[in-house]
């Protein structure tokens, strides 16, 4: 499998300026190829990444002569990159690629494959710029695949892909292939409280963003009122990029504490298809929850899953978890629960549920839901919205609930 270890960079004042050529030579030849792209397309031509790299190579000499001064592979990559993004548009993965704009997403492609750099201890060797200093060591020891050096804030990072055996992946990451036990775990993602686990462990929300959200408003009114071109102007686009920096990095800091004690301490996760495009609709709510990172946590979720071997279950969208009673045997259910409802009391076993651990548990039995019949939409239910009550029995009798295993 292939592991990237992305790594901070210690530069001079020349390899910054090579660092910040490589990319804005491979972001003009993303603009360059989105142009030719859109007018071959328009005058009925077929076009291709492949063909437009061949055109660029033919007339660079002649017009672009300063891409010289970088690796060769940075626009050539840049390129392979549109292509990809053309193909997820193509087959609906994605939304139309868009012109890239400097100080937004700097980065590039610094080598031209395996055998074209070395990494040996902190010193990391590419074309061109020569050795790099790096903050760290390479954690992974394998074929190194290639390197891409990007910038947040005022830091440069390299991303070394590495080639390793799942074994060695395992030792890296100071772990067994499987998770030390085989128990069930339910996970239930909310805005106050970042994760609610079916055994009542609760992970707190960072609140990264609402935190810091004063002094990005400050900064970015000092932004506003700096003249364009201005050293003044640099120094507050700095200071809040290194804000917006720090925000990122402590919601995945925190996220990453969590998906990894997961995926060591359980052999199956369930957690929520949860539609977060609907939610960020409401405007209310919106900035919470783009503040706890939900995408990220299924993304590392998945990815530390496969390397561990961990079952991952996505519930059923529509599967009430919350509204269901978790004791066991009972078939009580609370229908058109408020979001400020909390907690609530099972009018069927009289037991008083918190809302996330109650969600929780109920996921956790989501794993075995085939074989117990519970219906995951709850279809059938007799109970008013508002009130708490009796589930009455689902006209279908088959479960309708789709168990969705990635890994």
């Amino acid at each position: 499998m292939i592991i990237a270890h992305k790594i901070a960079l210690k530069l001079n004042v020349q390899q910054r300026i090579y660092c910040a050529r490589g990319a804005g030579t491979a972001r003009f030849a993303w603009n360059w190829a989105l142009h030719e792209w859109k007018q071959s397309y328009e005058a009925g031509e077929k076009v291709s990444e492949a063909g437009l790299r061949k055109r660029l190579n033919a007339i660079k000499r002649e017009q672009f002569p300063w891409m010289f001064e970088v690796t060769k592979v940075a626009p050539q990559q840049a390129i392979k990159n549109l292509g990809t993004a053309f193909t997820r548009f193509f087959t609906g993965k994605s939304q139309y690629p868009q012109p890239k704009r400097k100080g937004q997403h700097d980065s590039f492609r610094a080598d031209n494959g395996p055998g074209t750099f070395a990494v040996v201890g902190r010193r990391l060797k590419l074309p061109v710029v020569g050795v790099i200093k790096m903050r760290e060591e390479l954690r992974f020891s394998g074929k190194p695949i290639s390197v891409t050096i990007s910038r947040e804030a005022d830091r440069w990072f390299a991303a070394i892909a590495v080639e390793v055996a799942m074994d060695i992946a395992m030792e890296v990451e100071h772990t067994t292939q499987t998770s030390e036990n085989q128990a069930v775990c339910g996970v239930d993602l909310g805005i106050s409280r970042l994760a609610t686990i079916s055994d009542g462990t609760i992970y707190q929300a960072t609140h990264a963003l609402r935190r810091e959200i004063r002094k990005l408003r400050r900064g970015s009114r000092r932004l506003s009122r700096k003249q364009k071109g201005s050293k003044n102007r640099d120094k507050a686009k700095h200071r809040l990029a290194k804000l917006h920096a720090r925000i990122v990095h402590v919601r995945r800091d925190s996220l990453h504490k969590l998906t990894t004690d997961l995926t060591r301490r359980f052999a199956t996760v369930v957690i929520e298809d949860l539609n977060v495009k609907g939610m960020m609709a409401n405007r209310k709510l919106a900035r919470a929850i783009a503040d706890v990172g939900m995408y990220e946590f299924r993304r590392q979720l998945s990815y530390k899953a496969e390397m561990r071997g961990v079952r991952v279950v996505v519930a059923d969208r529509f599967f009430p978890s919350s509204q269901l009673c978790s004791t066991p045997g009972c078939e009580g259910r609370a229908v058109g629960l408020g979001l400020a409802v909390r907690s609530w009391t099972c009018n069927f076993c009289n037991a008083t549920h918190d809302r996330d651990l109650n969600a929780a548990k109920n996921l956790e039995r989501y794993s075995t839901v085939s074989s117990t019949g519970i219906n995951a939409c709850g279809a059938g239910s007799s109970v008013a919205p508002g009130q708490l009550g009796r589930r009455s029995p689902a006209l279908k009798q088959e479960s309708n609930v789709v168990i969705n295993d990635y890994t």
